[in-house]
């Protein structure tokens, strides 16, 4: 009887280990996260958890949805996006209160009914990659975190630019709270991973 209580138990206990040691490779808070002068506490936050929470509430968008969100929504997104400019960047933050960078995109796309993981990580696996000459608005850009080198996603922010133009974004930095930045003759220059399509 021991014995199959003890086998029936062995995986919970292995998952509950798992999530309570590896959740940073799900958060966005990952060592690659955010600008240089970000200092992060030593606090993990289960970030799967909470974009289950959203899933469930929400339907999962996929990259097909470009076809059925006309430019005048994508435009209203990007502008609700604009009116949160100087919010206070907030670790693990996803409200007006604050924000850190996917978890205002999370916000943002959440009240245009697109749910999207808290996690720059997995919002890099969203929708569908475009190329840079084809980003435009409510593209996804991600970029690696503060190390370039570390070729990984750690960072994020809204295309507010036109396909073919110098990429400009809204996100929300840890050195400035939401804020525009552009890709080209910046230091995101060198930490540009791709641009995701998900709407």
């Amino acid at each position: 009887m021991k014995k199959t209580l003890l086998i029936m138990i062995s995986p919970v206990a292995l998952l509950a280990l798992l999530l309570l040691f590896m959740p940073q490779h799900f958060a966005s808070s990952n060592s690659n996260y955010t600008d240089a002068s970000e200092a992060r506490p030593a606090v993990a936050h289960n970030y799967p958890a909470a974009s289950a929470r959203k899933a469930a509430d929400k339907p999962t968008v996929t990259a097909n949805l470009r076809e059925n969100a006309s430019a005048d929504e994508t435009q209203e997104l990007v502008n609700y996006a604009l009116t949160l400019m100087g919010t206070p960047y907030v670790w693990a933050g996803e409200t007006p209160e604050g924000f850190d960078c996917s978890g205002f995109i999370t916000h943002v796309y959440d009240r245009y009914d697109v749910a999207l993981p808290h996690s720059s990580c997995m919002q890099a696996e969203e929708g569908e990659q475009v190329t840079r000459q084809e980003a435009g608005p409510g593209d996804l850009v991600i970029f690696t975190g503060t190390n370039p080198q570390v070729r990984e996603p750690g960072h994020v922010g809204i295309v507010i630019s036109q396909p073919g133009d110098t990429i400009e974004f809204v996100h929300s930095s840890s050195n400035g709270g939401v804020k525009l930045s552009q890709v080209e003759g910046s230091g995101y220059e060198v930490r540009f991973l791709q641009v995701r399509r998900v709407l």
